[in-house]
């Protein structure tokens, strides 16, 4: 939940503006929130208006339009730097900063009118490494599966939530969010918010259709708090369950079929799904687009390289290689 007496009215009236008018789903708003209290936080000490050392102490409520529009460019390539230094963030991390700032800016001075000029109207993201992405293989991919289905608690659960991850590469934001209503048990298909609360549909092979059944037959019936009645995937509150719980489940899952815990996670899930599709189903690119729910297709692009990188492999690997 965002303490939103801890900001000042106009990080505030911000906040309302991307829940209204940008339509942005609760956890956007929420990063919004917190990369932008940070930045403030930076403003505060840069400007020393403060003389409180540690950045996250840093009371903003009282920090003034009137010193808002002192900023500069220079300030905020200043915070990024900060950002750099002391907290050692990753390029990720400083361009979703930056579009944070860039979005707040904006704002401020084309929508509320606040101030004159636009200090981020020029300011960059730092450039991505493109890295390959980490992916369980198809043999490990089977392994894990084989593992959750082993007697245990919950195993009907556990098991349908690494059978979608797996099939269907959904995040994890979606996952918990699927209500039962969401699901078209006749066209074997369903409906997902995805970022930027954006609706998709997601249709379910018959792997997946098995799962969701075996676990609705043993889902709690009675005992569910009345705001979770509606979740297809319960807590053992019969609650609608956790983020934390879904990667507690993940983890253990992968270290018990003897995977790195530390090389995959949840995510990592989303990446196999994608990868194998692609390497196995011949699905084209502007399919796997949609069905991962990407915005721009150069992110899907990357499980591309990974088929690329295997051809390398396949023509490094030809016995008449070294001769």
């Amino acid at each position: 939940m965002i303490d939103r007496q801890q900001n000042p009215d106009y990080l505030n009236s911000f906040l309302d503006y991307t829940i209204t008018i940008l339509n942005k789903s609760p956890n956007t708003v929420k990063e919004y929130n917190y990369d932008l209290a940070m930045f403030l936080k930076f403003i505060k000490m840069h400007f020393k208006l403060t003389t409180e050392k540690d950045i996250h102490s840093i009371d903003i409520k009282d920090l003034s339009l009137d010193t808002i529009k002192k900023i500069k460019l220079d300030d905020i390539h200043a915070f990024l730097s900060y950002l750099t230094i002391n907290n050692h963030s990753k390029a990720a991390t400083r361009a979703r900063k930056s579009s944070s700032i860039r979005v707040f800016f904006n704002y401020l001075s084309q929508k509320a009118n606040l101030i004159d000029n636009n200090p981020a109207q020029n300011l960059e993201s730092p450039k991505l490494d493109r890295r390959m992405p980490k992916y369980l293989s198809l043999e490990d991919s089977k392994k894990l599966l084989n593992v959750v289905s082993s007697e245990k608690n919950n195993k009907e659960r556990d098991y349908a939530i690494i059978t979608l991850f797996l099939n269907c590469g959904m995040r994890l934001s979606e996952l918990i969010g699927i209500n039962i209503t969401d699901i078209d048990f006749s066209e074997c298909k369903m409906t997902v918010i995805g970022k930027g609360n954006k609706e998709r549909t997601i249709y379910l092979n018959n792997a997946c259709m098995k799962a969701i059944n075996s676990y609705l037959e043993v889902r709690p019936k009675e005992g569910i708090k009345p705001d979770s009645v509606k979740a297809l995937f319960l807590s053992s509150r019969r609650e609608r369950i956790s983020t934390r719980t879904v990667q507690y489940i993940v983890e253990r899952e992968l270290r018990e079929a003897g995977l790195d815990t530390k090389k995959y996670s949840v995510h990592k899930l989303r990446h196999t799904a994608a990868t194998l599709m692609y390497q196995y189903g011949n699905v084209d690119i502007r399919a796997l687009q949609e069905l991962l729910g990407h915005e721009s297709i150069s992110t899907t692009e990357i499980y591309t390289h990974v088929a690329n990188e295997q051809v390398r492999n396949a023509v490094e690997d030809n016995p008449l290689a070294n001769i």
